[in-house]
């Protein structure tokens, strides 16, 4: 079954959508913290984001890469990128399509369409190769976290060794950040994007809030021994 056309935002209805910690965007600027100690958070919100399952090496698995055009990622920890998708493995036959922030708008709900499109890839009902797609865009938000400091945050409520030795540049696990499951994903060398669900997100972007606060605090003291 090919799922309904997504329907664009426009008018009354685009001023309606909300994102899940848009109440926080005026604490997230007031937390940013500049300077060699620097640490700033952000909310990207509607970033369409497609759950695919799929077992690799599978017909099913060819034809969802070939309509993402990218391919998966092929063990814990793995990201791969391609066709406007960075592809984060979550377990052995399971996989997180989160597109670009360049293809974000506010003002339409790209991930139905999307679903489907690659959905259909898999073929008619009767000769379908095994897999599924399904649009999961509401199911989490996204914070970005960057800056010297951000591995410092994080580590106050991440157990997992994210030393870059073991986690670099491009590396993306299911993690728990104060009892949250998220999922976490270094985009840049000073650089976090941490995904919790949607009902989620007020308790995670405070958590975050709350653990920059030092170093604005020794930021400031710095500057006052100058």
């Amino acid at each position: 079954m090919t799922a309904p056309a997504p329907t664009a935002l426009r008018g009354d209805a685009a001023a309606l959508r909300r994102s899940p910690a848009a109440q926080l965007a005026d604490a997230f600027a007031a937390a940013t913290v500049q300077g060699e100690r620097g640490v700033a958070v952000r909310e990207i919100p509607f970033l369409t984001q497609l759950g695919v399952r799929a077992v690799p090496g599978s017909a099913g698995a060819a034809a969802v890469e070939s309509a993402l055009g990218a391919p998966l990622p092929s063990g814990h920890g793995s990201t791969t990128t391609g066709g406007g998708y960075t592809l984060l493995w979550v377990g052995p036959d399971e996989f997180l399509a989160v597109a670009d922030e360049t293809a974000t708008s506010a003002f339409e709900d790209r991930g139905p369409a999307e679903a489907a499109r690659v959905g259909d890839a898999l073929g008619e009902a009767g000769s379908r190769a095994a897999g599924a797609v399904v649009d999961l865009s509401a199911n989490r938000t996204t914070f970005e976290l960057s800056g010297p400091s951000a591995l410092a945050v994080l580590e106050k409520g991440i157990s997992y060794d994210l030393h870059p030795r073991r986690f670099d540049v491009g590396t993306a696990i299911a993690t728990v950040l104060d009892h949250v499951p998220v999922l976490l994903w270094k985009t840049g060398e000073d650089t976090y994007r941490v995904l919790p669900r949607a009902s989620f997100a007020d308790h995670v972007g405070r958590w975050l809030v709350d653990a920059m606060r030092e170093f604005a605090v020794s930021g400031a003291a710095a500057a006052g021994v100058r």
